[in-house]
């Protein structure tokens, strides 16, 4: 698989306006929605399970969300950068 498959130029998102860890969720599963055709609440619960069994943030503001969502063939990735960092929720 390309890089380019995985990430494509709409998956980079600079400035993502975000107030806090849930609200960047939020973001990314609309963005991931628009592009799978997925409904963007069934991502984000995806997404919020995962974040209960334990943090994605790796600290120093990153963190890699992720989860599996049934039905999804291909992996999908974003980067976004964030308006103004999330002070230690990631």
């Amino acid at each position: 698989m390309d890089l380019c498959d995985l990430l494509a130029q709409d998956g980079i998102i600079a400035s993502l306006q975000a107030t806090s860890k849930k609200h960047a969720l939020q973001e990314l599963s609309g963005i991931a929605a628009e592009r799978t055709g997925l409904d963007s609440r069934e991502v984000f619960n995806t997404l919020l399970q995962r974040e209960r069994l334990g943090s994605t943030g790796l600290g120093h503001g990153v963190a890699i969300p992720h989860g599996r969502i049934k039905g999804l063939k291909n992996p999908l990735a974003a980067v976004p950068t964030l308006r103004s960092r999330l002070m230690d929720t990631l």
